[in-house]
């Protein structure tokens, strides 16, 4: 399929903006476009939809198709309810609509929510054309094989519309009658084998009465049902521009947000300004990871944009105190006399770790430089990947030839630790995790969603070795990676346990009228399903935010009528327990749901829970107010 040119780097999606469509319900996103499989398109999930009466499948007039031992894409859509009516008719695949939240893999309360950047309603960075790869056709390993169907020699051929309604049935019947195919079980000691399991992001943990874990500092409130603490507005915007405002970090003294050239500290609870951090120009990119002592990196412009000069480059480092809201240095670096501008900046440990086209550096956080870019060498640093290691995403090769290096290196020298070659042809790879280490790239263009995912690739950071690969099909998981300049820009995903946490994409509920989703793990040692699952509950869209020790904290995005919630999901039993209740009122609701956490950023800790936008742009109707940031809180 023909897909249009990736936007340039730094420069964000055209059109659109934060928030539902203004002449339609909040929440409602519009369907996707796609072939029609005799039923009528359905509005965004949530929303009520004219009910439709079941359909009962015709007797074949050919000898009936003898039951797959592994069932083709099951009807409704992935991980359907155990126990629900009788399917509809299958339906082509349909774009996630109200996108889930994201996962920062075992970290603590700080920038974890870095975002997709791109407008609510509008293509991600994974958006059909926007870096994908060449055509790179390296054999697939699907997660659930596909096999033969009696009767459609070879097996590789799309059934037509009344097979599928016949396979959709037997289907059906077979997950009533065996309680499940696309997940080991749905009983309450569901995953239970595995309660220990684990690497980064702590042990799976003991539950406790209240089906959390002893191993998470998440505590669930006596009563869950929040309150909006503050708005901060939206920054004005001249011209008819739009400004990157990425950045977003939690202390235990404020909440940070990036502005319009500026940093800004805010009290927690009240939202009023702690302090104000001016810049020369807009933030670029911001690292999502802080120090033991609260101090974060940024990229930033020189001097701020102008008709004539929309862009001066990213070529600022700067290392930012959260506590005392001060920049504590900033730093350039030059290949021949020209400064380079960097597309990625990142943290682990004390050193600050920048790539770009024309290589990588990184300094100590004191300032001093540790490695910049070799005119000699062959390969470059194209990002890293932060946290509990430093692992860069090395390219190497012709664009024709590419091949990326996956290294952990050491953050002081810069030394290779060790290294995973990645088969020649892809071209992007998303480092997901550094601890353990998870890779994730769309091989062979063949994710087909604009997630740019189609596997997770598990890596022994010690040997370099595979440990496993996990296929991810893009019409059942609904992960995003960008990988194109931001290496580390992932989000709706979270790993910990030694498992990685994904959201499925939306499909119908038990209700009439509602749409749903779960939350699945995968062993990052086998690359199987574990059994666990947590359901979102119908009209909700739930999704990993991160992990807490053993314990996962994902957001349920709301339905059209009720408020969102942040749940902790037990690393063992998979219980979930509320940890905060939006209002239900529709001004809030408004608000909250103006927030994707798909493209927005999303931060929670002890009873707060705060979403901010990414981009700042001269507002085009003014029957709305719009907000740079919202806090809400517990208590």
């Amino acid at each position: 399929m023909t897909q249009p040119p990736p936007p340039p780097p730094q420069q964000p999606p055209q059109g659109g903006g934060f928030g539902p469509p203004q002449d339609q319900p909040p929440q409602t996103p519009p369907p996707a476009a796609g072939p029609n499989l005799g039923k009528a398109p359905e509005p965004g999930y949530g929303y009520p939809q004219a009910p439709q009466a079941p359909q009962t499948p015709q007797a074949p007039q050919t000898p009936p198709p003898v039951a797959p031992q592994t069932p083709p894409t099951p009807p409704q859509g992935y991980g359907y309810p155990q126990g629900a009516p009788a399917p509809q008719p299958p339906q082509a695949p349909q774009a996630p609509q109200g996108p889930p939240g994201y996962g920062y893999p075992g970290q603590q309360p700080g920038a974890y929510g870095q975002p997709q950047q791109a407008p609510y309603g509008q293509p991600g960075y994974g958006q059909p054309g926007y870096g994908q790869q060449p055509g790179y056709g390296y054999p697939q390993q699907p997660t659930m094989p596909y096999q033969p169907q009696a009767g459609h020699p070879g097996g590789g051929k799309k059934l037509n519309a009344q097979m599928l309604i016949i396979v959709a049935a037997v289907v059906a019947i077979a997950l009533i009658i065996g309680g499940g195919v696309w997940y080991a079980s749905s009983g309450k000691d569901e995953g239970k084998q595995n309660d220990t399991a684990g690497q980064s992001g702590g042990t799976g943990g003991t539950d406790d009465d209240n089906g959390g874990t002893t191993s998470g500092k998440e505590k669930a409130p006596s009563d869950p049902s929040a309150k909006v603490l503050f708005q901060v507005p939206a920054p004005e915007v001249k011209n008819d521009s739009t400004v990157v405002v990425s950045g977003s970090w939690l202390t235990d003294k404020a909440y940070v947000k990036s502005g319009i050239a500026q940093i800004v500290g805010y009290d927690r609870d009240k939202g009023s300004e702690l302090w104000k951090l001016p810049l020369s120009g807009p933030v670029c990119q911001a690292s999502r990871h802080v120090t033991d002592d609260n101090l974060t990196a940024i990229l930033y412009q020189p001097a701020m944009p102008t008709k004539a000069d929309p862009s001066h480059g990213c070529s600022q480092i700067a290392l930012i105190d959260l506590d005392a809201g001060k920049k504590l240095w900033t730093k350039t670096v030059k290949t021949g006399d020209q400064l380079i501008n960097f597309d990625n900046i990142t943290l682990s440990g004390k050193t600050v770790a920048v790539g770009s086209t024309s290589g990588g550096a990184a300094f100590d956080v004191s300032g001093k430089l540790l490695w910049s870019p070799k005119p000699t060498d062959s390969c470059y640093d194209a990002g890293y990947g932060g946290g509990e290691k430093l692992v860069a995403v090395r390219k190497c090769g012709s664009y024709d030839q590419r091949q990326l290096h996956i290294q952990t290196i050491d953050p002081k020298s810069g030394k290779v630790i060790s290294e995973y070659k990645m088969t020649e042809g892809i071209e992007y790879a998303s480092i997901v995790s550094t601890n353990p280490l998870v890779v994730a790239a769309d091989v062979g263009d063949s994710a087909g969603d604009g997630s740019g995912i189609s596997d997770f690739f598990s890596i022994d950071s010690k040997t370099g070795k595979l440990r496993t690969r996990i296929s991810a099909p893009g019409e059942q998981f609904a992960a995003r990676c960008e990988g194109i300049t931001r290496v580390e820009a992932c989000n709706l995903l979270a790993v910990g346990n030694d498992r990685l946490y994904l959201p499925t994409e939306e499909h119908d509920g038990t209700g009439k009228y509602s749409q749903t989703n779960e939350i699945v793990a995968f062993d990052l040692a086998t690359g199987k399903q574990t059994g666990q699952r947590a359901d979102a509950g119908d009209g909700y869209t739930i999704s990993p935010l991160r992990m807490d020790g053993g314990n996962l904290i994902a957001y349920k995005r709301p339905p059209y009528d009720k408020g969102g919630q942040v749940v902790s999901i037990a690393g063992g039993s998979f219980k979930q327990t509320t940890l905060l209740q939006n209002p239900a009122s529709e001004s809030v609701r408004d608000v909250e749901t103006s927030m994707s956490p798909e493209y927005s950023e999303f931060l929670y800790a002890e009873g707060h829970l705060y979403m901010s936008k990414v981009y700042a742009s001269k507002r085009s109707t003014v029957r709305e107010k719009e907000y740079l940031a919202v806090g809400f809180g517990t208590g």
